[in-house]
């Protein structure tokens, strides 16, 4: 969803928003991206234009950032909302230099890291919860035998 309040300082050159070495100039929003943020962030405005709003704010304000420095999938918001997201390049559009625009996929959001400690690194977070599945399904298939 395009940013809806644009301020446009030329007419020959699209709205966009630097973020890292991306130029977001789209956002969209993915049904389980909305579904987590239903459950873990917010439950009054839900609506993928809700939610669109909010990213757009953030990011004009530049307090979207990477959350691991040499990463770029995951992002921290506020200091505390953790997003994945993916970027594609959009097709046909470019900043006035013929630079490339990005699209940013919005994957899903974790949670906040003041409600859920896990969230504060999440390398130990993956890596536990990988080795717990792991440990239940070496459980299930003794149970088996």
């Amino acid at each position: 969803m395009r940013d809806r309040i644009m301020d446009r300082y030329s007419t020959y050159e699209p709205f966009y928003i630097v973020l890292g070495d991306k130029k977001i100039a789209d956002i969209i929003i993915t049904n389980h991206a909305r579904v987590r943020w239903t459950e873990r962030v917010e439950s009054d405005k839900t609506g993928y234009g809700d939610i669109c709003d909010f990213l757009w704010d953030r990011l004009k304000k530049g307090r979207v950032e990477s959350y691991y420095r040499k990463e770029e999938d995951v992002y921290l918001i506020d200091d505390d909302l953790v997003m994945v997201a993916e970027f594609t390049v959009l097709e046909n559009e470019t900043d006035i230099a013929g630079n490339p625009l990005h699209k940013m996929i919005v994957v899903t959001f974790l949670g906040r890291m003041s409600e859920t400690m896990e969230l504060r690194d999440l390398k130990t977070y993956y890596s536990w919860l990988r080795h717990s599945r792991r440990m239940t399904l070496i459980k299930n298939t003794r149970k088996r035998k």
